[in-house]
């Protein structure tokens, strides 16, 4: 038995006309951990809810790999998370996520993602979720995508609203322990596909989903 025979993720793709976006396995976080160390953010702001960029060696490789672990390890119909590396002409240049919780009853996903900052404005990230909420919305079922992104992160809320979300109310987190405030983004299947039908996602489809049925079968869908 072949390892994606073993645990279904590692066959699933993602292909748009610049990205292929692929699940990520142990042997690839090396090189994903040395796209990150590359450089994300300026080091004085911090766009993620949990400053995980903030940890020094050896702490931020071994988190990789506790993450990871945690990840695979928790994977159920009731909770789990897709961790795509995302690759151009097979350089590693950032990760797209999306999970869920209790999604056979809520049908709500959440993503999140992050870029090489030498290959950011280029619009890799709305490319990057184009991928993922077709694969919510046409492979998954999904009825609702959710994302989130500080109010002074302008690229994040630029992807957010380039894509159709709307705003959904603020929370706030801390992640370098002084309060920020968050904006909590929603779009619906309906919305998604009414956007598609007038070509607005155009210059970032097609998208091709492959070794996608066993994936679903994992997930108990």
């Amino acid at each position: 038995m072949g390892d994606a025979a073993r645990w279904p993720t590692f066959d699933l793709r993602l292909r748009t006309p610049r990205l292929e976006l692929r699940p990520y396995r142990e042997a690839d976080i090396p090189a994903l951990i040395e796209a990150a160390r590359s450089g994300i953010h300026d080091p004085g702001y911090m766009p993620f809810g949990v400053a995980w960029t903030d940890a020094p060696s050896p702490e931020f490789e071994r988190n990789w790999y506790r993450h990871y672990w945690q990840v695979l390890a928790t994977t159920s119909p009731e909770k789990w998370a897709l961790m795509f590396a995302v690759y151009v002409d097979d350089e590693p240049i950032g990760i797209q996520d999306v999970g869920a919780d209790a999604f056979p009853t809520l049908r709500t996903v959440l993503s999140g993602s992050w870029l090489r900052a030498d290959r950011q404005g280029e619009g890799l990230g709305k490319e990057m979720r184009t991928a993922i909420l077709t694969l919510a919305f046409d492979g998954l079922g999904a009825e609702v995508a959710t994302s989130g992104s500080r109010t002074d992160n302008h690229s994040s809320i630029g992807v957010s609203r380039a894509m159709g979300y709307d705003e959904d109310g603020f929370d706030r987190m801390a992640p370098r322990g002084e309060a920020v405030e968050v904006i909590r983004w929603r779009v619906r299947r309906d919305r998604f596909e009414e956007l598609r039908a007038s070509g607005h996602y155009a210059k970032w489809e097609p998208v091709e989903i492959e070794g996608l049925d066993p994936v679903r079968d994992l997930l108990g869908l």
